[in-house]
């Protein structure tokens, strides 16, 4: 369904050690309606899985996505990159048909979402 590349991985674990109780948490992976394309990607940490989530494990990391935004995520590529700048993790979405500027903020040509401000 998604691909976490290893990169991105090893910085998620590396995150995870900065939480209360990391054994016990989650890399929720997901899509809300907003941003100026339409719908915007959302990452965090979560402890509370339900019967509308689908469990992965990439890399040795738990990963949590609703099912309602499988068909938005299906073949997403999430990676972490260093540059003399910082770092920061990317996104790579194949089903993604206009992306904003910022680069956080898509649209698909099945679902055009609810636009927002970016």
């Amino acid at each position: 369904m998604i691909t976490l590349t290893e990169p991105a991985a090893h910085k998620v674990k590396e995150m995870l050690q900065g939480q209360d109780n990391p054994g016990e948490l989650y890399l929720r992976v997901g899509v809300q309606s907003g941003g100026c394309s339409g719908f915007s990607y959302g990452m965090g940490f979560d402890s509370d899985r339900s019967e509308h989530d689908i469990t992965l494990e990439i890399h040795g990391v738990k990963i949590i996505v609703e099912k309602k935004n499988e068909p938005l995520l299906k073949g997403t590529i999430i990676d972490y990159k260093e540059s003399m700048m910082g770092g920061g993790f990317s996104i790579e979405n194949p089903n993604a048909s206009a992306t904003c500027g910022c680069g956080s903020s898509f649209r698909t040509s099945e679902h055009a979402g609810t636009p927002g401000d970016c």
